[in-house]
């Protein structure tokens, strides 16, 4: 490996370890050779750099570069180190991927890893991608009853996300692209003190979750400008105080048809009737019952890959939460527990596929999905939501005007 200095040549920004986003001190001497992107050669340690080794060597095929047509949108793009992404984040190619695509909707390069600053608490997988003591935690099997100074550090934390969400809100408009939201998002964490939860979790790439149109959930933001009636989801998790916060909304891109602004609002209503019957001693299978009725009223279905899950000092946990009917769902809620409660809708069938990304869930018939998400609290009377909107927060659902 030979040190470097730490900013992009091109733009000036510090460029970020690809592997786990600290400042990057190191480039890989091949890329070097070859004249690849600084940015997506760039490590903080000789340990990064071999832990990487083997998503990294690829990018030294020549025969991808040979495919790009210099002087081109594309190639500018890939100069600075954007590509598009595959295998769950492992991997980047300078192709579009082949796929049978459901809608109109396509993968975009994405930007490459943003910086995360040394002083911020990170979770396990902020370097591995591989968040093992959640994976082997006892409160994968048992719903933990969360104490009163757990409950403290993650009513604080989920403050601070509903923060986070609005500002991306505010940004939302016809032409922004979804990498700027991540950008807005990565920045508005960082500056509150707090990681970008979803970066690097099982190896995902960006900050936030954006997912377009016919995108389910877990979209991940690229260089596509948003258009004049699309809708996004932005779903927007943050790990402060030792503990995460979860949710997400699904927003309006200027002027929408009504049967998108439908979906969306009733998409919205599910997630406030499934709220509402919250409380001690309810089974979580009702929960799905809750959804599926309001959401078949309106003649929409309930996406099933998915799920609400337990959430606090570990991200995803016991209970798991379906939002459908008939599922099979074990045990009831008691006072103390945490968990989020985030109905995925969609305007046709509700059978979903995967893009190549391995993270991108896409309705199989290309039509539109809506999403919303709380972190919620089981009390001894009912519910707190702890991710509520607040009076700041910006006025984008005109249902609500009437309320």
């Amino acid at each position: 490996m030979e040190g470097s200095s730490n900013q992009d040549a091109d733009s000036g920004r510090q460029l970020a370890c690809v592997r786990c986003s600290k400042v990057a001190k190191l480039q890989c001497p091949k890329c070097l050779e070859l004249k690849l992107p600084r940015a997506n050669a760039s490590f903080c340690s000789q340990e990064c750099f071999k832990e990487s080794w083997i998503m990294h060597k690829p990018l030294h095929s020549q025969l991808e570069l040979q495919n790009i047509a210099s002087g081109n949108g594309v190639h500018d793009q890939y100069l600075q180190g954007w590509m598009y992404c595959l295998r769950k984040g492992q991997a980047r190619s300078t192709q579009l991927p082949y796929f049978a695509w459901t809608g109109p909707l396509r993968p975009y390069p994405i930007s490459p890893r943003r910086l995360v600053p040394e002083n911020i608490q990170r979770p396990e997988w902020a370097s591995s991608g591989r968040p093992q003591q959640e994976m082997v935690s006892e409160w994968q099997t048992s719903v933990e009853i969360k104490s009163a100074e757990q409950i403290a550090r993650l009513r604080h934390t989920c403050k601070v996300a509903r923060d986070v969400l609005d500002a991306a809100a505010r940004a939302i408009k016809p032409g922004i692209t979804t990498d700027k939201i991540d950008e807005v998002v990565h920045d508005a964490t960082i500056s509150a003190g707090a990681y970008p939860s979803p970066l690097n979790y099982h190896f995902f790439p960006k900050s936030c979750c954006t997912s377009v149109n016919e995108v389910i959930c877990h979209g991940i933001p690229d260089s596509r400008q948003l258009e004049e009636g699309d809708i996004v989801n932005v779903d927007v998790s943050i790990y402060l105080n030792g503990c995460h916060a979860d949710l997400n909304e699904t927003y309006f891109v200027g002027k929408v048809d009504q049967a998108s602004e439908t979906l969306v609002r009733t998409t919205y209503e599910c997630l406030e009737k499934a709220i509402a019957i919250v409380k001690p001693g309810v089974r979580y299978r009702e929960v799905g019952e809750v959804i599926s009725r309001h959401a078949s009223l309106a003649g929409l279905s309930v996406a099933k890959s998915y799920c609400g899950h337990g959430i606090g000092e570990l991200f995803h946990c016991a209970p798991n939460i379906p939002h459908y009917s008939h599922n099979k769902a074990v045990g009831m809620m008691k006072a103390g527990q945490t968990f989020t409660i985030e109905p995925m809708i969609n305007s046709g069938v509700w059978r979903d596929r995967l893009w190549p990304d391995g993270w991108t869930d896409v309705t199989a018939d290309g039509k539109r999905s809506a999403q919303f998400e709380h972190t919620l609290l089981v009390t001894e009377t009912g519910v707190e939501v702890l991710t509520a909107r607040v009076p700041s927060s910006p006025n984008v659902f005109p249902w609500l005007n009437n309320t």
